[in-house]
């Protein structure tokens, strides 16, 4: 499952329909009809995130927002405004009190789901940073404040041919942050301005394969790829929003919106890119020095430990499954024998390189022995996390180390692999323990097995539930 959607809509034809379009992209569902039967489903099961029509029995949106922040949830699950067509909805309100988004019906379905797709990707990278931000400071070390910070920069990129001088005149008494306006030819960015925190893009038909090409480079440059970016679509255009939105923008919004919208908006992704940053600066601070291990750039097992404790009683308290293996060089001190302990140092720097490449940026390599690597897989399943072993596996044994300078010309390296997954939804027959250590256990002893059964492969120990 991607993740788990709550449905509040007093009319259950409404819910139905959602629940087929989202449960067809594999989400898990959850409905009320009422706020305070929503409340009751939250405290059974916190959602990954709500959608909510504009008016129910018992209240509207904004007297669920009051409920969550009563319940302390307002702001960990994101809420998304379901309006009848022309109802009488006060935005600039919603989006003062948290709301995330407000579509009116009828949704396009592949802008719906890419809307799910993007503001559940921005709550897990941030929920992901937070966890980070834990580890941290379980080992000591505090998160620098972000509350005095520069002021924050907002730069609306047009073409010559759109004019957004009313536009930057409108929004920006309306902001904290300072307001620039440049032409993509001129650059993404200039060095006097500085990095954006924010991006403003205006889309029209004319210039979309332009802005297309824009938004992946704003989200492949390393300078911009945390900067917030927002589609201002000057046509409606529900399929080309779609894309935007899986191609990393951050938020979606009709041109013709009101100035205070978007204001609001920016000022939301802002507040998050500030907190994110420093949650980031945490982990990259000098203090990095104590949980880096100095040859590969990994974090060590103190780094790994704890956080690996963290992540178990997260997956107890949001019933979602994580995946934890142990990979293990294959006859690494043949290779130290055989080309020295500098080309051995060099083997395992660029399997580093290619373990940390080749997983996703929630998950977590640490090198925690000599030859030995830890990875946490955050959400993965046994399915997904056995594939992602096996593949690893592929990649170290398919790609040569070529090292002519240390004597090793297209030296070929496998590893091993012993993986074991904390689902805690699965049904078992007992409890097994889930402490960091227990788990490395398992892994460890899955890791026996692949070595005992001709190494070059992933051995799986039974999840732990």
């Amino acid at each position: 499952m991607h993740g788990k959607i709550l449905v509040i809509d007093a009319i259950a034809t409404n819910r139905i329909m959602l629940r087929v379009k989202l449960e067809a992209s594999h989400y898990e569902m959850m409905q009320a009809d009422s706020i305070q039967a929503a409340m009751a489903a939250v405290t059974a099961s916190v959602p990954d995130m709500i959608l909510c029509a504009d008016m129910l029995p018992d209240g509207n949106p904004l007297r669920l927002l009051a409920r969550l922040r009563k319940a302390g949830l307002l702001g960990k699950i994101p809420v998304i405004v379901m309006a009848a067509p022309g109802a009488p909805l006060d935005r600039q309100r919603l989006f003062g009190a948290g709301v995330e988004d407000v579509l009116e019906r009828p949704v396009d379905d592949a802008l719906l789901l890419a809307r799910a797709r993007s503001v559940l990707r921005a709550y897990a990278s941030a929920s992901e940073w937070t966890l980070r931000d834990g580890t941290s400071r379980a080992l000591g070390f505090a998160e620098p404040s972000a509350e005095f910070g520069p002021r924050q920069h907002v730069c609306i990129l047009a073409e010559p041919t759109v004019d957004i001088t009313d536009l930057r005149d409108a929004i920006a008494p309306l902001m904290s942050a300072r307001i620039t306006a440049r032409a993509p030819c001129q650059g993404i960015y200039s060095d006097a301005d500085g990095v954006p925190d924010a991006f403003v893009l205006p889309v029209d038909r004319d210039n979309m394969a332009d802005m297309l090409s824009l938004l992946a480079t704003l989200r492949s440059h390393a300078v911009t790829r945390h900067s917030a970016i927002v589609i201002l679509q000057m046509d409606t255009d529900p399929r080309l929003g779609a894309q935007m939105l899986d191609m990393g923008a951050n938020d979606l919004m009709a041109f013709d919106r009101a100035p205070s919208e978007l204001s609001s908006r920016l000022e939301t992704l802002m507040t998050r890119k500030r907190m994110s940053d420093a949650l980031r600066d945490t982990v990259r601070s000098g203090v990095e020095a104590a949980v880096i291990d100095p040859l590969t750039g990994l974090h060590n097992r103190r780094y790994a430990m704890p956080h690996l404790s963290r992540m178990a009683d997260r997956s107890a308290e949001s019933k979602r499954p994580f995946a934890v293996m142990v990979a293990d060089m294959d006859h690494f001190k043949q290779i130290n024998d055989t080309y020295g302990h500098a080309a051995g140092d060099a083997v395992l720097i660029e399997t580093a390189r290619r373990l940390r490449e080749n997983l996703r940026s929630v998950d977590l390599v640490a090198r925690i022995g000599g030859e030995e690597f830890l990875i946490v897989m955050p959400g993965a399943g046994l399915s997904n996390a056995r594939k992602a072993a096996q593949r690893l596996c592929r990649m170290i044994r398919d790609t040569p180390f070529g090292m002519p300078g240390l004597g090793m010309q297209g030296f070929t390296a496998t590893i091993s692999i012993g993986l074991t997954v904390c689902d805690p939804d699965l049904k078992t027959t007992h409890t097994l323990p889930m402490t960091a250590e227990s788990l490395l256990d398992r892994a460890d002893k899955a890791l026996y097995g692949a070595k005992a059964e001709g190494r070059h492969r992933v051995t799986l120990l039974r999840p732990a539930a």
